[in-house]
């Protein structure tokens, strides 16, 4: 494998995870200035500042998460574990147009509940492959936790 290869999928996996990122920013725009502010929430909501650092470095770390079982086991001998980090990313991508688009905790709480599991077996596939990479995906699991009791909080605060 050359370097220039590896430093290609990195990029890759980066861009990927940052796309969706970018997805949820443009998905919240309007809703997160208008619509979110009118809803109750739990008083252990975070400041909206903590969301998006937060979320950079989550991104960032599942990236590199990817590309570690990629170097250890390449594209082919990783795909089962690869192709289950690709269906956590798209449940992921998925969570902000279905809460903030469509203005639905409901459809959100259904998404990332989904999402939850998506990381657990993420997570025990990346590990069966590296540890370090599996490692890498706990914070996001233990975040995403911390964001389905949120979003389980003020669905139920807004029924």
């Amino acid at each position: 494998m050359t370097n220039r290869r590896s430093i290609l999928v990195l990029a890759l996996f980066i861009a990927s995870c940052l796309g969706v990122s970018a997805l949820g920013a443009w998905s919240t725009m309007g809703p997160v200035a208008t619509w979110y502010p009118t809803l109750r929430k739990p008083s252990w909501n975070p400041p909206a500042w903590v969301f998006g650092p937060v979320w950079t470095a989550l991104y960032l770390s599942m990236a590199i998460a990817a590309w570690i079982v990629w170097r250890r086991a390449g594209f082919r001998k990783a795909s089962g574990a690869l192709g289950i980090f690709a269906l956590q990313l798209a449940l992921n991508a998925a969570w902000s147009p279905l809460f903030f688009g469509l203005r639905s905790p409901l459809a959100g709480l259904v998404d990332i509940a989904a999402l939850w599991l998506a990381i657990g077996a993420t997570i025990i596939a990346f590990f069966r492959i590296s540890l370090v990479a599996g490692a890498l995906l706990v914070p996001y699991w233990i975040w995403v936790t911390f964001a389905t009791a949120l979003n389980a909080a003020i669905w139920t605060l807004n029924r």
